[in-house]
């Protein structure tokens, strides 16, 4: 089972890319980030018609999450803990397999900055509902992929320069502990399950020639519970998507699970 994560920055401006994407690659489950439309404007039909199921979680301009899947799922839209919360960030689907359930995840953490901002408290509030979240959902004891862009650097390996993000919220001390506190749950970080290469990143910025000269971080992370772990068989990161006609700033990531 291929199961891939990918922040899009807009999905009507990187249909062909995702077209193309799940015509090589072919994921069973794509989970997207930063789609930035409601959901009845999601580009449904190019895309239904290579046999994926489509659920959404949108909103106009900002934000946003879908998960296609190639296997029928039942979802659940936002992430619980605050009912006042109205940005699109959080999707969730039981798909069925033909041996039970794999339950997957596409989330869009806050970025956090300014951190001087009301931002901030925001995005560590929202990595605590996160927590408590797994928390529960860990005690089905079932396969989870929590997939997505999480703008969290975990280590200064996953930076290409950690003096110059010091005091960036995506690298800060406070930001790195709430995510090792979600790891440290009882999740594995695929990618850093199967490789110690360094330089491995996953967003380049648009500025300043991050991505011809490699300046990246690695933000897109799929985390997985014990029983989705001991299926792990590979995990890539496929930075040649950066490397596109008008691409996204984020590259894929995908593992495959043996389901």
């Amino acid at each position: 089972m291929r199961i891939a994560t990918w922040n899009v920055n807009s999905i009507r401006q990187r249909l062909e890319h995702v077209l193309r994407y799940l015509k090589d690659e072919a994921p069973d489950v794509l989970c997207l980030q930063e789609i930035k439309c409601l959901d009845e404007a999601f580009p449904r039909g190019d895309i239904e018609s290579l046999g994926y199921n489509i659920t959404t979680h949108g909103q106009k301009t900002f934000n946003g999450v879908a998960i296609l899947s190639k296997m029928p799922m039942e979802v659940m839209r936002g992430l619980p803990g605050d009912d006042s919360d109205t940005q699109s960030r959080y999707l969730e689907a039981e798909i069925s397999v033909p041996k039970g359930v794999v339950r997957v995840a596409s989330i869009y953490l806050p970025n956090g900055n300014p951190v001087e901002s009301e931002k901030y408290p925001y995005k560590l509030a929202w990595m605590d509902r996160l927590i408590a979240h797994t928390k529960r959902l860990l005690m089905l004891e079932e396969p989870l992929v929590l997939a997505g862009d999480y703008n969290i650097i975990p280590e200064p390996r996953d930076v290409h320069d950690p003096a110059a993000w010091a005091n960036d919220a995506l690298f800060l001390p406070q930001s790195r502990a709430k995510f090792r506190t979600l790891v440290n749950l009882g999740l594995t970080d695929a990618f850093r399950a199967v490789s110690d290469a360094p330089k491995q990143y996953t967003f380049w910025d648009f500025q300043a020639g991050a991505w011809p000269k490699n300046n990246g971080i690695r933000i897109d992370h799929l985390l997985l519970s014990p029983q989705a772990a001991d299926l792990l068989q590979t995990a890539v990161i496929d930075r040649s998507e950066r490397g596109r006609d008008k691409p996204s700033d984020h590259v894929p990531v995908r593992i495959d699970l043996a389901i």
